[in-house]
């Protein structure tokens, strides 16, 4: 693997870093219509969709490219546009699977941030156990009626449509009876509800459809294959734009150096503390093994390749690492690090690293809440582990309790 960058990639490193310079927003972005209108300008600059195809409105740039914007957005600490999930899960989805038609009606709109979906997966009790879902979708005539609940649906109270995997066959095993369906959101008897979360934001929501007529049409690929649509997809999900994460917590950690100068610990400056020095060379460690591990993904990508376990592992390591390094750095600010406002000015994290730029109080709490979440989402920390058990060890999905031998007591004098 040539970790070097040609001269192609670091030309066009400057541009972007150049565009950014001049475009990056002065003011906090607050109203989704303002983030509409930065996603637009994004997506004219050619940073939005850029590895889809240009008949559907893509730049079909190569995943070095998609990279480095990645990485300058997360160096400047730039908004995020609208419709995340569009952009990772449901436009891929649709480009491999979906028909002409759909392809023609969607996949544009979800690149311009004219229609913003949400991913209809997860319900109370089918989250990790996802293939247990009972939401289900009952023919009729030339329609699907839903009727079910779904729950954790990120952004699902701006979404224009959803991607939905609903139960069509009660009568099959649990991986066969699924179907993959679109769903307008503003069909009558869909009914979204935001949660509030541990951060105090609502950024995911509970969904309930009662009756919800779906035309046939919206079904992707083949009834009763939803399940296997969805795994071809997960894997973009779970190991794709690993590097703008290297990128946001590398730019945390930069800011923590600033603050350990500033932070006083018993009298003399935290940075020259040796357990707090011992620390950051931890962070700054995992940082760079993580850097690695993901430019392996980029380099699997770059020949045409689509993510396989690899994806699994870094999608287990970035989220475990991040919680990791969000509690090293609370060990490290103390009080400080607890406070969600007020934080002293020469304290804050100033935005830094903080998901999709919602946090504007400088508080090093919000990323810490925050990191939780991410050895839950995209399949939880337990799931991935089996994922890399099973199919990569090759070990055996359960060991029943009546096939263990207890091991005998150890013999006086052994």
């Amino acid at each position: 693997m040539d970790l070097n960058y040609t001269p192609e990639d670091i030309a066009f490193r400057q541009q972007v870093r150049q565009w950014f310079e001049e475009n990056l927003p002065r003011e906090p972005i607050t109203t989704l219509e303002e983030r509409r209108a930065w996603h637009r300008k994004l997506y004219e600059a050619g940073f939005i969709g850029m590895g889809w195809p240009k008949a559907y409105g893509g730049g079909e740039r190569r995943p070095m490219e998609q990279a480095i914007v990645g990485e300058e957005m997360a160096r400047v600490n730039a908004p995020a546009g609208v419709g995340g999930l569009g952009i990772s899960i449901v436009g891929p989805t649709i480009i491999h699977h979906g028909t002409e038609d759909q392809k023609t009606r969607f996949v544009k709109n979800i690149i311009t941030g004219d229609e913003i979906w949400c991913q209809l997966y997860s319900e109370p009790n089918s989250g990790s156990d996802l293939a247990s879902l009972q939401c289900r979708a009952d023919i009729d005539g030339d329609e699907f009626v839903v009727n079910g609940q779904k729950i954790w649906t990120s952004g699902a109270h701006n979404s224009d449509w959803g991607l939905m995997l609903a139960r069509t066959d009660r009568n099959a095993s649990k991986h066969q009876g699924i179907s993959c369906i679109l769903v307008d959101m503003k069909t009558s008897g869909v009914e979204v509800r935001p949660l509030k979360q541990i951060s105090g934001s609502s950024e995911f929501s509970e969904v309930f459809f009662t009756n919800v007529r779906v035309p046939a049409d919206n079904l992707i690929g083949e009834l009763n294959t939803g399940w296997q649509i969805a795994q071809t997809t997960l894997g973009y999900e779970r190991g794709g734009n690993t590097l703008s994460r290297v990128s946001r917590l590398q730019v945390q950690l930069s800011r923590l150096f600033d603050v350990t100068q500033q932070l006083r610990v018993d009298g003399t400056r935290a940075i020259d503390d040796p357990i707090i020095r011992q620390k950051l060379g931890e962070i700054t460690a995992d940082i760079e093994v993580l850097r690695y591990a993901s430019l392996r993904i980029l380099s699997r990508l770059e020949k045409g390749q689509r993510p396989g376990p690899e994806a699994s592992i870094a999608k287990l390591h970035y989220s475990e690492l991040d919680k990791k390094v969000q509690e090293m750095i609370l060990d490290i600010l103390g009080p400080y690090g607890q406070q969600l406002e007020n934080v002293p000015a020469e304290l804050q994290l100033s935005g830094a690293g903080s998901p999709g730029g919602d946090d504007d109080t400088g508080s090093w709490a919000y990323p810490f809440v925050w990191s939780r979440a991410g050895t839950i989402y995209a399949g939880s920390s337990e799931i991935q582990k089996n994922i890399l058990g099973e199919r990569v060890l090759g070990l055996p999905k359960e060991v029943r309790a009546d096939r263990m031998q207890p091991q005998e007591p150890a013999k006086a004098g052994a």
